[in-house]
């Protein structure tokens, strides 16, 4: 099944999302990571059709603490959520999930491939 484009709706809703959580992040407000001594970016947002799920992609800085800020930031997904629910107009507010977001690990390993010798010799 190929994967449908989002609609206008869903990547108004997601740029919202990604506003909202960041801001949070950003102020300090999730007690889940204030021990933890890293940078965290959310990179991505996606809701699905029915506005009722919504993935927040993130990656913290060197990748340090990642596992720490993902556990962190999942237990404080009910805080995100009561924050999306005061500052929207939304009929439902979305379930969160975070997920580590591995996009750039997959760049790191298309980079390698490329630079490969044997690949090199197969280009020229």
């Amino acid at each position: 099944m190929p994967n449908k484009e989002p609609s206008q709706r869903q990547l108004r809703v997601s740029q919202e999302i990604r506003k909202i959580v960041t801001s949070e992040i950003e102020r300090g407000e999730v007690r889940n990571l204030q021990d933890i001594d890293t940078i965290v970016t959310v990179t991505d947002v996606t809701v699905s059709p029915d506005l009722k799920y919504s993935t927040v992609y993130i990656m913290t800085l060197n990748g340090t603490f990642l596992k720490e800020v993902l556990e962190g930031l999942n237990l404080a997904a009910n805080h995100f959520r009561k924050s999306i629910g005061k500052k929207t107009s939304l009929r439902y507010v979305p379930e969160i999930i975070f997920k580590i977001d591995d996009t750039f690990a997959e760049v790191d390993k298309i980079q390698k491939l490329l630079h490969d010798p044997k690949v090199q010799q197969d280009l020229k």
